[in-house]
């Protein structure tokens, strides 16, 4: 026993000693922590395809805040329980509350700048705004703008920030994506506290043919539209949609728009499946918004007053001489009148009748039964809207309108015996023309 007290006080005495050796002073143990956590990252000899990219880009990528007014009725509490409405009077409302408006943030969404102050996005992120605004990852501050084009079957819009000085990316070629190549996204997903986020993935495929949910177009026609998308696998979320897809030489390839998830396929749960507009759909768009914004020419787009829906007479507007004239006898069709707008098969607008000889509107080459939707860029869901845009043109000059043309129409007895229809944009020289002949 003597023994192994021994020899465990041996090793006791031999630990203790070990311990004592083995322990620092306050300075060299501050050195040792010093040595371990003070440390640096050159970022210079971080390589990755997507650091330049990002920093060349990320701040023209902006958030888009959709606002929305809305008109509810502030009821009175007191109606019907005796109360001071319908006692003589008292309140002026019969106690039913007085109509008030407010308006509400209804909707967020991303946007990327393709030209000096313009902003590409989905219309579906502009969709029914009463007022948007931008915002940007270089500043708090929400600046106003203006919608100045847009194509909802494919939804794409452009809005207009004047005040807003930030740079433009560049377009890319969509149709020279490769499948397997990066695709990097950048938007702001949920809300603004997380604007300004980036995703990476690959394109996973090209030509996704994707039929859009029934929409109705600004003129009312309703329309299923079937539109090429590119395929990604890198996250986007609720409030991505109208920010940018790039490639790794930071060009703007496509506009991230929808995803799939959840049990939407038989009840599978899908992740990683995002779809994006082709950037070269939205080219033509883009032009056209860059030469209004450019010339000052464009407007915000604002459906006219629906009122004056008399014909036309005989001569499509005046008939004073030395004034512009169609030569046109027409009636408005809506959704009041008409089945087939009714249905959402025609757009409303301005049927035309009868086409005289010779004049104008036949040299254009309208014909009987088209709808003219637009007249110089304004809704013509009224007959006077013709009338006003007659009266700001002199002979000799031109007036664009937008028509819809359709098969079938004079005969089609239900909306399966009407054949194909199309919008056509159509010019009309205003000449010298004598309605009376």
């Amino acid at each position: 026993m003597k023994k192994i007290a021994s020899s465990i006080f041996s090793i006791a005495l031999v630990m203790v000693l070990t311990l004592t050796a083995c322990a620092m002073t306050q300075e060299e143990a501050q050195k040792a922590a010093e040595a371990v956590v003070n440390t640096t990252t050159d970022p210079s000899l971080v390589t990755s395809p997507f650091i330049n990219v990002i920093k060349d880009v990320q701040n023209s990528v902006v958030g888009i805040n959709n606002y929305q007014t809305y008109t509810y009725t502030n009821y009175n509490p007191y109606y019907g329980f005796g109360g001071f409405g319908g006692f003589g009077g008292f309140g002026g409302d019969n106690g039913r509350g007085q109509r008030e408006s407010a308006e509400q943030l209804a909707a967020t969404g991303s946007g990327v700048i393709v030209y000096d102050g313009l902003v590409l996005t989905n219309y579906h992120v502009v969709e029914d705004a009463t007022r948007l605004t931008v915002s940007t990852l270089v500043s708090d501050e929400e600046y106003e703008a203006i919608l100045v084009n847009y194509d909802q079957s494919a939804d794409l819009a452009l809005i207009h920030v004047p005040s807003l000085d930030l740079p433009a990316v560049p377009l890319g070629d969509s149709d020279q994506l490769q499948v397997g190549e990066w695709a990097l996204c950048i938007g702001n997903p949920l809300m603004e506290e997380l604007r300004g986020t980036v995703t990476a993935g690959i394109v996973s495929a090209i030509d996704r043919q994707i039929d859009s949910t029934p929409t109705t177009d600004k003129y009312g026609l309703k329309r299923t539209v079937t539109n090429s998308m590119i395929q990604i696998d890198a996250a986007i979320n609720s409030g991505n949609s109208g920010g940018g897809m790039f490639n790794v030489l930071g060009q703007l390839m496509g506009i991230p728009s929808q995803k799939y998830s959840g049990s939407q396929f038989s009840g599978a749960s899908i992740e990683g499946i995002g779809l994006c507009i082709p950037i070269n759909a939205a080219k033509s768009l883009i032009s056209e918004a860059i030469v209004s914004v450019a010339t000052g020419e464009f407007a915000e787009l604002i459906e006219v007053d629906p009122s004056g829906s008399a014909s036309i007479t005989s001569d499509g507007s005046r008939t004073k001489s030395g004034k512009p004239t169609l030569g046109i006898t027409v009636h408005a069709v809506s959704s009041t009148n008409d089945y087939f707008v009714y249905e959402g098969a025609l757009p409303s607008g301005i049927m035309i009748d009868e086409i005289r000889e010779n004049s104008p509107a036949e040299k254009a080459g309208l014909m009987p039964y088209d709808i003219i939707v637009e007249v110089d860029g304004q809704i013509s869901s009224s007959t006077a809207v013709i009338t006003q845009a007659l009266n700001a043109h002199e002979i000799g000059d031109i007036l664009k309108v937008k028509i819809y043309r359709v098969e079938n129409y004079e005969e089609a007895q239900s909306i399966s015996d009407l054949g194909k229809g199309e919008y056509i944009d159509l010019e009309i020289e205003l000449f010298e023309f004598d309605v009376n002949t």
